[in-house]
């Protein structure tokens, strides 16, 4: 597990993403989450929706069930799955700035509430399904993590998770210089592998039903990211004040690093699926 050289916390977490939000929502729109691309021509708003489409179906979800959204961001893709697929969510952010957002873009069946995953106080068995799109790293305590979503969902439950992932093989050099600044400056407490990810799934009780690397289907988020940025800064004061502002340098300046990170296999990206094991009677 990579561990950064400064604590973060969900407060920290909390105070980064109601900090940069109109840098967020400006600079990639309210998905705040990698694009998926399958041949290359799809747009980043298409893109972004093909990802939360790719949990939809590794959820294999059916109209009426009751999902979470661990880590929503804004909410969208509660509210496209809850349109898409006929299901209700319950999404869990950090951020009050991203619950105001959602709290002003309401749709039927999703309810975007503001709290910590690790104390989310949902009671055990009810939910039928669960997923997180790149809020595990955001994690304090990854096993929690873990334990939480199995003591949640139903038996027979899934759970998908997208994550930003260190390679398994990173050296020293990727380690000191891309994944602990990475770390740092995204708010992130740890950053797992591959392998790190499933033994804490199996100790929660999960069975591993799948895994994709997507790394290549995803990097170019950054290149996109890049170009936007560069040209809002030019265009706007309050997206250069943010941007250039002491608090938050770090994380503009982690882009070029993300980039290196994707292209050198120091870091990855992988799709989970996970079961809870339907109880059999004694």
């Amino acid at each position: 597990m990579i561990e950064p050289s400064t604590h973060q916390d969900a407060v920290a977490v909390a105070e980064h993403y109601d900090d940069l939000d109109p840098i967020y929502r400006r600079v990639w729109g309210d998905h705040v989450h990698h694009g998926l691309w399958a041949t290359g021509r799809e747009t980043p708003g298409e893109a972004v929706e093909a990802l939360v489409d790719a949990v939809g179906d590794r959820l294999n979800l059916m109209p009426g069930q009751l999902c979470v959204d661990i880590g929503c961001g804004y909410g969208s893709a509660a509210r496209r799955l809850a349109a898409t697929r006929g299901v209700r969510v319950v999404g869990l952010t950090l951020s009050a700035e991203q619950a105001r957002y959602a709290a002003v873009h309401p749709v039927p069946d999703v309810d975007i509430q503001i709290g910590d995953w690790l104390t989310n106080g949902l009671p055990g068995a009810s939910a039928d399904a669960a997923w997180a799109i790149e809020s595990s790293e955001h994690m304090v305590d990854k096993s929690r993590f873990f334990d939480e979503a199995h003591r949640v969902l139903v038996p027979g439950g899934r759970f998908v998770i997208c994550a930003w992932l260190a390679g398994t093989d990173a050296g020293l050099w990727k380690v000191r210089h891309l994944l602990q600044p990475i770390c740092r400056e995204g708010r992130l407490p740890s950053m797992g592998t591959r392998e790190d990810y499933e033994a804490m799934a199996n100790a929660a009780g999960f069975t591993v039903a799948g895994y994709e690397d997507v790394s290549r289907r995803v990097a170019r988020t950054w290149m996109i990211c890049a170009g936007r940025l560069v040209k809002a800064m030019l265009l706007d004061s309050e997206t250069r004040r943010l941007a250039v502002g002491a608090r938050h340098r770090g994380a503009i300046l982690s882009i070029p690093r993300l980039i290196l990170a994707y292209r050198t296999g120091a870091m990855r990206y992988g799709i989970f699926t996970l079961t809870k094991a339907v109880e059999t009677a004694t």
